[in-house]
This record gives C-alpha cells, structure tokens and sequence, in this order.
C-alpha cells in the first residue's frame, strides 16, 4: 500500500532525475538520523504527557517511546541505526553518571559510618539474595548468576538523580537516597570489575584473559578518570569561577573521557563515574566545586533513555523470563528493604523505608553493564543475562515512580509540579 501511494512521486522524481542530474536518486526509506529525531521528539512529547496529566516521571515516557518506536514493536529505529546512536548514549550516560560522582563527598562519609553501614549492609544482602536467586531457583551457573548480581543489585543512579531533580526534592530522605545510589554504584562497579574474570575463568581456556581483563578496566578506567579530571582542573583554574567557559571545559573533558573510554574498551559508566568522584575529592581550591552542568542535560537524559527502550529485547520475552523477573525483583526488593530496617541509626523506621523505595529504580547503567557482560561470549551472554535485562525493562517503567512516590511521601518534594526542563 505504502508503495502504491509514493509510485506517482518516484516517477515524478525519476523524470526530474532525467534534467536535474544533480538530484540524489529517489530515497528507498528515511534517513536514520531523520527517523531517530522524530523518535526524540515522540519521547519528549510522551514524557511531558505523563508528566502533565497522569503525574508519572518524564523518564517513563522517554523510556515507553523507545520501546514502542524500537526494533522489537514498531521498527521505525532499527538496530544499526541503534549502533549508530550507541555513542550518543554513552555520552549521555557518562555525562549523567559524572554528576552522581561529583555528588560522592567520601569525607561526609567518613562522619556518617551509619550510611555506610547501611549502604554495606544493602549491597552485600542484595547481592547474595540476587545470586542465590539466580543460582538455586533459576538454575544459572555460578559465573552468570554472579554476573546477574552484579547488573542488578544496585539502584540506577541517573533515573534517581532525575527524578530528584524533576520532583525539586531536599531533606534527609533525599539526600540519603542520593548518597545510597551512588555508594552501592561504587560497590556494584566493583563487584561488576571481578565478575568480568569470573566469567572468563568459566568460559575461556585461557586463564590471562580472567586475570587481565578486570586489571585493564578498573586500572584504565582509574587512569582515564585521574587524567582527565587533572586535566579539567588545569584549565578550569584559569577561568573564572562558575563562567560559561568552565562549564564547557566540564563537558569537554567529560566527552574526552568517553572518547577514550570507547577507545580502549573501558566501560564508559565506570570511568566518568571515577571522573566525578576524583573532581569531588582533589579540587582543593574548589575550582570546580560549584560548577554545574547545564540545564541540557535533560536532553542527554531524553536521548539515553530513549536509546535505552529501544535497546530492551522485548521480542525476546516470554512469560516464563517475565515471572522470573519479577520474582528477582521481589528478592532484590525485600533484600533492600531488610537491610535498610536492619541498619538502625538516628533515621526513624519509616523514613528509612522510605529510602529502600527510592532506591528501587533499576534502569540504564544495568542495561549497559549487562550488555558489555554478554558481548564477552555472545553466543552464551545474551541468553543467560535475558533475566536481568528483563528486570530493567520492568523497573524503567515502575523504577521512576517508585523512586517519586518515596520522595513525596517524605514530605521533601517542592509544591509545583514543573520540573526542571520541562515544557512546562
């Protein structure tokens, strides 16, 4: 039918071609640059629906047009086109997880034991809930179940962080939900590091590769991070403080170390999130300390987390993986909700579970974590990985509203509902 409608316009063209030779010939389907703007504008339209009438996070919607537009509904963005836009991601998602880092203060930690030991308490229930989980009851071997702890245990630091942004959120709840996102990030990038030789021990013949691997993504993303951020501060010196030109060479520098990340194989999440905690922790002069990113990143976030719908393997499922993912996240609920009542500490109870709900959000650096897992042996990966990936396709959707609900219900939420870049 499409055809039968454009034939009158391709002879039209045709005939054209015949006198205007420098006419490209007749296009066979839109440009994948087109198609995938037109996708963006669809998840900023959607989003900013939600939010407006129903409520929900923007981030939802961003997620939803993905889904719906991606290669596993629609198909209008096919999967090279998503390949194409993978950098694009990865920016974002570094940009976003550079920001999570910054707000890592490791000397407040040092007076707050009782958010660390909580946060300890969570990650190493969470794990071990998570592993058994995939291990006992789903029958994974120890390398992939491990593999799926590491994706899955840990909050989404870029869904809280916007979601707390939109919301206007401030108090203690918000801020320990905050510091608990990035610390367990820390600690699932950790545990994410080790995996990476755990699964080459158990599927490779050569024993290098489960001993170098881990070596050469936590110490090149450390040394990317370290060389950058030096850099960034270098610059940022001679700048006035909190100009426009020291917010450039932020997000210069930034993409920098996503362009190098990519380039030696280094997982982009780990190294701007090491960016950030660096920035935080040798800016002695506060040369960066107060320099914000700009109001786009919103932007980066409609491109990451349309990027990432498209990206879930909805095509894949089945009923049998989507119970198991819902009971994983049953597990991986209750761990966080047991370890943050059983941390104690001067928080009441019920404002503590309240934090376990606004640490719930599972979202992009999962995704992205369990896809660079899978790329190691793909004929294996991708199948044993499906559980946590459909765990993330299930929290991309209840995540942000889990994460809004807890904020509200804490009484730290700003009365108007317009949040930062948003239409309105």
């Amino acid at each position: 039918m499409p055809d039968d409608l454009l034939a009158p316009l391709r002879r039209g063209w045709e005939a054209l071609l015949e006198r205007l030779f420098f006419l490209p010939p007749f296009p066979e389907s839109i440009d994948s640059l087109a198609l995938f703007s037109l996708l963006l504008v669809v998840g900023l339209l959607i989003g900013e629906w939600l939010h407006a009438r129903v409520g929900w996070p923007r981030v939802i919607g961003y997620v939803l047009a993905g889904t719906i537009f991606g290669p596993s509904l629609l198909g209008w963005i096919s999967i090279e086109a998503l390949a194409q836009a993978r950098p694009i991601a990865d920016a974002a998602l570094g940009l976003l997880m550079l920001e999570v880092g910054r707000r890592l203060d490791l000397g407040w930690l040092r007076h707050n034991p009782e958010l660390l030991r909580s946060t300890l308490i969570d990650i190493s229930l969470s794990f071990s809930l998570i592993f058994s989980f995939a291990l006992l009851l789903i029958g994974q071997s120890p390398a992939w179940a491990a593999a799926t702890a590491a994706v899955t245990m840990a909050s989404a630091p870029a869904v809280v962080l916007l979601t707390i942004e939109e919301s206007k959120a401030q108090g203690v709840v918000t801020e320990r939900i905050v510091l608990h996102t990035a610390i367990a990030s820390a600690a699932s990038f950790v545990v994410f590091t080790l995996v990476l030789g755990v699964i080459h021990a158990e599927q490779s013949e050569d024993w290098l590769n489960a001993v170098v691997h881990p070596l050469w993504v936590a110490v090149g993303a450390l040394l990317i991070a370290w060389l950058v951020a030096g850099l960034a501060l270098l610059i940022a010196r001679l700048l006035p403080k909190r100009s426009l030109a020291q917010v450039f060479t932020l997000v210069a520098s930034a993409l920098l170390a996503v362009g190098l990340a990519r380039m030696l194989a280094v997982p982009v999440f780990l190294t701007l999130f090491l960016m950030g905690v660096l920035l935080a922790q040798i800016d002695e002069r506060q040369t960066l300390r107060y320099t914000a990113l700009p109001e786009g990143h919103w932007l980066l976030a409609i491109i990451l987390f349309v990027i990432v719908g498209a990206s879930l393997p909805w095509q894949e499922f089945t009923w049998l993986t989507g119970l198991q993912a819902i009971g994983l996240l049953l597990v991986r609920a209750a761990a966080k909700a047991a370890a943050l009542a059983a941390a104690g500490g001067s928080l009441p109870l019920p404002k503590r579970l309240l934090v376990a709900i606004g640490i719930q959000p599972l979202s992009a650096t999962a995704v992205f974590m369990a896809y660079e897992i899978a790329a190691l042996y793909p004929e294996i990966g991708r199948s044993a990985l499906a559980l946590s990936l459909f765990a993330a396709a299930l929290m991309e959707l209840a995540g942000p509203a889990l994460c809004r609900i807890a904020l509200r219900k804490s009484g730290e939420t700003a009365g108007s509902e317009n949040g930062k870049g948003g239409i309105g």
